[in-house]
């Protein structure tokens, strides 16, 4: 256990580092001025996020994945495919509820919209598209046909919202889809997919594990878009108050336990639901059950302390670096987003456990080290592409619209395998870091170029960036893959061809 910590401390630290180095770079050049206080406030948060991570990461280790990988195993295996759906959806809904970027959206969009309806609606969303995706792998329906279909549904209600009087909630909805599948969400959704494919079986039962998040992404933009076309009365944002001020005035020490009930109420529910299955199903032995528990416990630590860490320490901070950028020289602001944007991704929960399960599923075809410079790219190009279109104040759709064809297109000239890895990965590079670091940055570099009332239709859609292009990135990886093997093959034939025929030895 104590190894194994060990490990995952080293690994946390190395993700944080990064990030951690560039605020401190900036702090003493004259892009920003950050206060004594500010960046020890900073630091001492950047520990306890490494701290955070680190149980974290050992926590799905030891709980989410296996209770993903045990209940999709045992309830295949029952061959009910009912209690399957019904648990599936219960599940979808209960973790999306347990998602903790998700409620960090939620409470900075507070002041136009109920924190708990909008949690509910997108629960609500990720519940019926994770039942889809357990159909997907119980009768082994293409992903790219099933990825077409319901974001050609998806850009046809965005197309409706963006011509409505509610075109603002454009952004936000599509920021919906990317910071639901977060830290608790990824590693109890991937074994969960893990878990149903390998007992179903099958010649691609490793290919046909993936796309769970990717559908799961969907389900959530969708969701809000209907209730977003649906309210009534018109939705005023309000600039939530990001001051390091206001969250010291509160006080750490209550931030930090209104985190931990909050997690805990949300874990609970989780828990509760296990035990159901576990008495009347699963049956697991108690060695089992007890390291569940440990991880459950690693878990619950790791959460809050990673989100009073991002409250107090980053999410100010991030702000105030996004308002002193954009003030100094928006179009150097680009560029440094783009740095920010490559190393922020290394610091979220969720790529450490998908890069982990890619490389094992893939039998180290496709390397964690592969994956995290796909997604650093990926990442670092959205952010920069989304304070360019802050400066320059265009819809989120002229990004969206042509960055989906894209990578739909490519689905049709990739092995399915990458699609599948590509599509759940740009669920995954949007976690908590994103949503608390990034997104606030962007709010702030928006209130300086723009007014007040453009900040919900400019400001946000950064999240939605961070989840797309990945796409690209991971499926470019995989068609020059495929490139190479074509050049290899074409190559060997060659040699056999110009092969010497005096060399061939003939047998009468």
């Amino acid at each position: 256990m104590w190894k194994a910590l060990f490990a995952k401390l080293k690994e946390a630290l190395t993700s944080v580092l990064p990030v951690g180095i560039i605020v401190f770079i900036l702090s003493f050049t004259p892009l920003i001025d950050l206060t004594g206080r500010e960046m020890t406030v900073f630091g001492v948060s950047a520990l306890l996020l490494i701290a955070g991570i680190a149980l974290f990461n050992l926590g799905a280790d030891l709980a989410m994945t296996p209770m993903g990988q045990f209940i999709g195993e045992g309830l295949t295996k029952s061959r009910k495919k009912s209690i399957l759906l019904i648990v599936s959806f219960v599940m979808g809904l209960l973790i999306t509820i347990a998602e903790p970027d998700l409620s960090v959206l939620a409470e900075q969009v507070s002041s136009m919209m109920n924190g708990t309806l909008l949690i509910v609606t997108v629960g609500l969303g990720v519940g019926i598209f994770l039942l889809m995706a357990v159909l997907k792998i119980v009768h082994r329906i293409d992903l790219t046909s099933m990825l077409l279909f319901f974001y050609l549904m998806l850009f046809s209600l965005a197309a409706l919202l963006f011509t409505s009087d509610k075109g603002d909630m454009l952004p936000m909805s599509f920021d919906s889809g990317g910071v639901t599948t977060g830290p608790i969400t990824v590693p109890f959704i991937m074994a969960l997919g893990v878990g149903i494919a390998l007992t179903v079986g099958g010649r691609r039962a490793n290919e046909n594990s993936f796309g769970l998040i990717a559908l799961c992404s969907i389900g959530p933009i969708i969701a809000v878009m209907l209730l977003s076309l649906f309210s009534k009365g018109t939705m005023s944002y309000d600039i939530p108050d990001y001051s390091m001020e206001s969250v010291l005035a509160h006080g750490v020490g209550t931030e930090l336990l209104e985190t931990m009930l909050e997690v805990g109420k949300s874990l609970l529910l989780i828990v509760i639901f296990f035990l159901l299955l576990q008495l009347f199903i699963l049956k697991l032995p108690r060695h089992q059950l007890i390291s569940i528990a440990i991880g459950i416990g690693l878990t619950f630590a790791g959460l809050a302390i990673f989100l009073t860490a991002v409250a107090v320490g980053f999410m100010p901070v991030g702000y105030k670096i996004g308002t002193q950028l954009a003030a100094f020289n928006p179009n150097l602001m680009v560029l440094i987003c783009f740095v920010i944007g490559g190393v922020v991704v290394l610091a979220e929960p969720a790529v450490h456990v998908l890069n982990q399960q890619v490389e094992d599923i893939t039998n180290g075809q496709v390397t964690r080290r592969q994956m995290m410079i796909a997604l650093s790219i990926g990442v670092g190009l959205s952010i920069g592409l989304s304070i360019l279109r802050i400066i320059y104040g265009f819809s989120l759709l002229y990004y969206l619209i042509p960055g989906y064809l894209i990578s739909l297109g490519l689905s049709f000239f990739v092995p399915k395998l990458y699609t599948a890895i590509a599509f759940d990965s740009g669920g995954v590079a949007s976690g908590p870091l994103t949503s608390s670091f990034i997104l606030p940055m962007a709010i702030g570099a928006c209130t300086v170029l723009h007014s007040s009332s453009e900040v919900l239709s400019l400001g946000f859609g950064v999240v939605a960036m961070v989840a797309m292009t990945p796409l690209i990135t991971i499926q470019a990886l995989g068609f020059k893959g495929v490139v190479t093997a074509r050049k290899r093959e074409k190559a060997a034939m060659r040699r056999i061809l110009a092969a010497d025929d005096e060399q061939i030895i003939y047998f009468e």
